[in-house]
């Protein structure tokens, strides 16, 4: 579903992105693994169209989106869980939900507000709330089920599970695990590579800026010497 070929991205001066190659095919779960810094949130932003990209080419189905800014990116079936959560404040729970509602790219609705709501209980119980009155784990399960209310073939998360206490960590990866069974296609990246392989068919691994491993997840996690070196665990 997702192509990136050649992909070079600068912030000014510095070359951030070095001719990164990702794949996604359609329903597939892939992780995206590195150490701070190494350029994995600017590659999704990048992706996304909210960041330039001075070279390389990005395609969607095999459609040339590259320089296509975020809104069109989503109307392709993206959807995107920014690091911060990103929700509206001011706005209520149902608020929030219902303003991303629409069909996917298919016309299909899979994922409604009630389905959503039976997804994070914890958000149906606090439907009048404003989002500044949820908790740091109950803002991101509203971030995620504002993306799903998109009904995305594709759904990128950055950093899903950052901060939050060890319940609502356990309580985001069961989610993670029924929109990959649901057919949904996944890009993750989060610091708890264990989690990461353990939900996802296949990895890449970020360093400054370069891909420096990509496989199978399974084959990755069995390689701890490459881990140790990229990742420094």
């Amino acid at each position: 579903m997702l192509k990136v070929e050649g992909l070079n991205t600068y912030y000014g001066d510095s070359h951030i992105m070095r001719g990164v190659d990702v794949e996604i095919p359609a329903g597939t779960a892939v992780g995206l693994l590195g150490r701070n810094g190494m350029g994995k949130t600017t590659l999704i932003r990048s992706i996304m169209g909210y960041v330039k990209a001075a070279s390389g080419r990005i395609h969607v189905d095999g459609r040339d989106v590259t320089g296509w800014p975020p809104e069109k990116m989503a109307r392709l079936g993206i959807g995107y869980v920014p690091e911060g959560r990103g929700i509206f404040p001011n706005l209520s729970v149902r608020e929030n939900l219902v303003m991303s509602a629409r069909p996917g790219v298919d016309g299909q609705r899979a994922w409604t507000l009630e389905r959503v709501l039976a997804t994070f209980p914890r958000l149906a119980e606090r439907l009048q709330h404003g989002g500044q009155q949820l908790s740091g784990g109950e803002q991101q399960m509203l971030s995620i089920g504002r993306a799903l209310m998109t009904n995305p073939r594709l759904l990128i998360l950055d950093e899903a599970t950052e901060g939050l206490a060890p319940l609502i960590v356990a309580e985001i990866w069961r989610v993670i695990g029924e929109i990959r069974a649901s057919g949904i296609g996944t890009l993750i990246v989060d610091r708890d590579y264990r989690k990461v392989l353990a939900h996802t068919e296949r990895a890449v691994v970020m360093e400054k800026g370069r891909i420096v491993l990509a496989g199978a997840s399974a084959g990755l996690a069995a390689d701890t010497r490459a881990l140790a070196q990229y990742l420094g665990v």
